[in-house]
């Protein structure tokens, strides 16, 4: 089974990147399952119930969400309406949706998704990630009932995630860390089997500060003082993920792979010469 994870998709700009690539991204690959973070798509802030549409009509099978998970206040029914959309599994017990699914591939394999949310400097306190993820493994084993098992990781962190990483090793498929939209270059398969990368990073303007426009988030770094709304850059786009090749039989990552596309990617060589 070969899956592809999409990290943050920011803004407009993202979401065009999606729905021009997708579809090629898939067939190139020959990918099974598409996962795509969309916590960052409506104006930065959020998913929007059209906005999600447009993913799975792009080819998108599951759209995770994180910490901005109910900014459009829509989110709030269009989660119960429409389960390929998770929130994080440690959000508040009262929240509305699922932070994990059991999803069926075309030909009868089936992929767990789960997202968690971490605590290192988040702004509000969510339960501990790691026993929030524990009667998910408790209930489903690799080889098992399912085929496969993904674990997005949202969380500022870098040490959070790498420790998530290993606490699923063997355990999971892929770990893949996001919400800081910067792609790291550490992708690997951990000693258990797990695939593992720290960051999937961003869709969309990499021309910008984590894919919002420059000028608002320099002048508060600078001054101290906000002079008005954070506001996602739109210039050329930029799609960041990974593709990860897994075992049918054991569930265990055989290969990982990164995709870095678009905008600034392609006008960068390997040695980094213009």
């Amino acid at each position: 089974m070969r899956i592809l994870f999409l990290g943050d998709v920011m803004g407009k700009v993202g979401r065009l990147m999606i729905g021009q690539e997708l579809s090629k991204l898939k067939r190139d690959w020959q990918i099974d399952f598409t996962i795509i973070n969309g916590e960052n798509a409506t104006n930065g802030m959020g998913l929007s119930r059209d906005h999600a549409a447009g993913f799975f009509n792009a080819g998108a099978d599951c759209v995770t969400l994180g910490d901005h998970a109910f900014d459009q206040k829509e989110m709030q029914q269009v989660i119960e309406d429409e389960q390929r959309i998770l929130r994080p599994i440690n959000f508040a017990r009262t929240a509305p949706g699922r932070g994990f699914k059991v999803f069926e591939v075309r030909d009868g394999r089936k992929i767990l998704v789960a997202q968690v949310l971490g605590q290192l400097f988040m702004r509000r306190p969510f339960d501990n990630p790691f026993v929030a993820l524990e009667p998910v493994f408790e209930a489903y084993h690799l080889g098992g009932f399912v085929n496969a098992i993904v674990v997005d990781m949202h969380c500022e962190a870098t040490s959070e995630k790498m420790a998530m990483g290993h606490y699923c090793d063997g355990r999971a498929s892929l770990v893949v860390g996001t919400h800081t939209h910067v792609p790291t270059a550490d992708a690997m398969i951990l000693p258990g089997g797990t695939a593992y990368l720290t960051d999937a990073g961003m869709c969309g303007d990499y021309n910008s500060i984590i894919g919002m426009r420059i000028e608002e988030p320099i002048q508060r770094f600078v001054n101290g003082m906000s002079k008005g709304r954070l506001t996602p850059a739109l210039g050329v786009a930029s799609l960041s993920g990974v593709v990860v090749e897994i075992n049918d039989q054991t569930g265990l990552a055989m290969s990982i792979e990164r995709i870095s596309m678009g905008g600034c990617f392609d006008r960068v060589s390997m040695n980094g010469a213009q």
